[in-house]
């Protein structure tokens, strides 16, 4: 398991934890997704890194995120993926 250091902005209403909970997701389930994942790619509509895994309760779901430097990482959004 990987261990980072990830940003999140409770404070901001239109900031990543919004977004994350637009798709009925917590910080939780991002964090669990970034630190063990099953896959990784590169978003084709952003050029962002893409990481793939599932939250604790089973949920296969994609966080899209930016590295800040070796051991940050900001969440932009993540969403579930339907199987």
């Amino acid at each position: 398991m990987a261990w980072f250091d990830i940003i999140w902005n409770y404070e901001d209403e239109d900031g990543n934890v919004e977004h994350v909970a637009h798709h009925d997701l917590t910080p939780e389930d991002v964090n669990e997704v970034l630190e063990n994942p099953i896959r990784e790619e590169i978003s084709e509509s952003s050029g962002r890194p893409i990481a793939f895994g599932y939250t604790p309760d089973g949920r296969l779901i994609a966080v899209v995120y930016e590295e800040i430097d070796d051991c940050t990482l900001y969440p932009v959004t993540a969403y579930v993926i339907e199987e």
